[in-house]
C-alpha cells in the first residue's frame, strides 16, 4: 500500500514538474472567448474596409427600422460620391424638437463643446484648436458657424445632414450624437447665429453735452 501511494505522489510530482516547465505557448481553453478577448469597434471605418477582427458601429439603425424611442427616420439618405441631390433637398427638413428651454439649451452647449468646438470653435467662429489662426494642424479652414454667410443662412435640415453623414473634411457624427442630440446641437448653433445679428445686440449706451448717458 505505502509503495502505491509513494508512486502516486511520485507520479504527481513528475507530472506537475513537467508542466510548470518551459515556456507555454498555448493558453488552453477559455472560457466564453469573445469577453476575454473583445473586438474594438471601428467607429469611423467603413463596412468594405474592415477585417474579421473589426466591428463597424455607427450608431444608425438597421435599414428600413426605427430604433425605439426614435421617431421617424431622416427622410433623406446619404448620397453617393459626387452626387447631392439629397443633400439640397434636405434643407425643407425642418427641426422635430420643440424650443429647448435653457437648461436643455445649456446642455446642448456642452455637447457642442465636447464633439465640435475642437473645430469650429467655442465661439463659432471657426477658431477651434484643429485650426488657431493657421497655426494648428488643419490645412483648411473649419466652417465659421457664426458669421460666415453661407452658414448663418444655412436650413436646419442642411446642417443635420452634414452631421449625420459628413460633409467635406468633417465625418459623421452619428456614432457619437444620438438623433436627439444632433438636432440639440443644431438649435444651439442657430441660438447662438440669432444672437449674433445686429438687431439681437443691446444698444450702446452714448453720451451727450450735457454728460448725461443715453441709448440710441
Amino acid at each position: 500500500m505505502t509503495k502505491i501511494i509513494s508512486s502516486v505522489l511520485t507520479g504527481t510530482l513528475v507530472v506537475g514538474l513537467v508542466g510548470c516547465g518551459g515556456v507555454q505557448r498555448n493558453p488552453g481553453r477559455i472560457y466564453m472567448p469573445d469577453m476575454t478577448y473583445s473586438r474594438a469597434y471601428e467607429t469611423y471605418a467603413s463596412t468594405q474596409d474592415l477585417t474579421d477582427e473589426g466591428v463597424h458601429f455607427d450608431h444608425m439603425p438597421v435599414a428600413g427600422t426605427i430604433a425605439r424611442g426614435e421617431e421617424l427616420p431622416f427622410p433623406y439618405a446619404k448620397d453617393a460620391s459626387g452626387d447631392t441631390t439629397n443633400y439640397i433637398a434636405s434643407r425643407q427638413v425642418k427641426d422635430p424638437l420643440s424650443p429647448l428651454d435653457s437648461a436643455d439649451l445649456a446642455e446642448a452647449g456642452r455637447l457642442f463643446n465636447i464633439n465640435c468646438a475642437i473645430c469650429h470653435g467655442a465661439k463659432l467662429d471657426g477658431n477651434g484648436p484643429l485650426w488657431k489662426d493657421g497655426s494648428g494642424p488643419f490645412s483648411a479652414h473649419p466652417a465659421q458657424l457664426v458669421g460666415g454667410a453661407q452658414y448663418m443662412s444655412m436650413p436646419e435640415g442642411q446642417m443635420f445632414y452634414s452631421v449625420t453623414y459628413g460633409k467635406n473634411m468633417m465625418g459623421s457624427y452619428a456614432s457619437q450624437l444620438t438623433r436627439k442630440q444632433r438636432w440639440m446641437v443644431i438649435q444651439y448653433i442657430k441660438a447662438q447665429q440669432t444672437a449674433s445679428l445686429p438687431s439681437n445686440k443691446p444698444t450702446p449706451a452714448t453720451t451727450d453735452s450735457t454728460g448725461t448717458k443715453s441709448r440710441i
